[in-house]
């Protein structure tokens, strides 16, 4: 779920589109956030999709098609909504057998010790039987956007409510620091998000890593694109 800030600098000086480099095909950002070369899809037995706000596919930090090249199983839909999960996917599908992230607060002080990925119920409660209700899932959804957006995305289908609900209850905070305000402290961007599911779920801790390298990558490329602030003093000031 993502977000870019753009800084004083860079809006009043407008870049003409005809001037800019070509967007990658790959990952779709331009030189210098484009960090895509080099990834290699890695085998993934839970599937990944990402449902994307269309206005997020332009936003410089998102990261929904840097999380999908990651996986083999994985794929990126950007609209406002769909019939269904099987329409989304392209296929016939049991959504009782998916998990969404879910977006509605939880108490995380409730939260399972321990347990960063956490089943929860209709109310946010944490199941009673963790174990069982991780337990034969087929793939996750993401919602990729900002809160707004994917709060628009969730409740425009309708279908997700037959999904079972997870939380993140990360060890760590987003990496993305002073880049972008998160509605709350367990929130993590589209990348981390993917990163965390998949490796605990399907308890392998080598998918993880690769990911996560990536988005510091990006977050490095971007704060490096950036203008360079003034800090001398202005005249009349002290």
């Amino acid at each position: 779920m993502i977000r870019a800030i753009m800084t004083d600098a860079a809006a009043e000086k407008p870049t003409d589109p005809a001037a800019l480099p070509e967007p990658c095909p790959r990952c779709g950002k331009r030189p210098p956030l484009c960090i895509c070369e080099g990834i290699e899809p890695m085998p993934n037995r839970i599937e990944l999709l990402i449902l994307q706000y269309p206005q997020e596919k332009t936003e410089a930090l998102g990261t929904a098609r840097l999380a999908a090249l990651h996986l083999q199983k994985a794929q990126v839909k950007i609209g406002l909504s769909w019939p269904s999960l099987a329409k989304a996917l392209g296929r016939p599908v049991d959504p009782g057998r998916w998990a969404i992230l879910y977006l509605g607060s939880a108490a995380m002080a409730d939260m399972p010790e321990g347990r960063e990925v956490v089943a929860v119920d209709a109310k946010s409660q944490p199941l009673p039987d963790q174990k069982s209700a991780l337990a034969s899932l087929d793939g996750v959804i993401l919602l990729d956007g900002s809160w707004s957006q994917a709060k628009t995305l969730w409740w425009r289908n309708p279908w997700v409510l037959k999904c079972r609900r997870l939380v993140l209850n990360p060890t760590t905070p987003s990496a993305y620091g002073r880049l972008r305000k998160e509605p709350r402290k367990e929130a993590l961007s589209t990348l981390e998000s993917a990163a965390v599911l998949i490796s605990r779920l399907e308890k392998n801790p080598a998918l993880e890593a690769p990911m996560r390298a990536s988005f510091d990558k990006l977050l490095a490329a971007y704060k490096g694109a950036q203008p360079k602030k003034d800090w001398r003093r202005r005249p009349g000031k002290r």
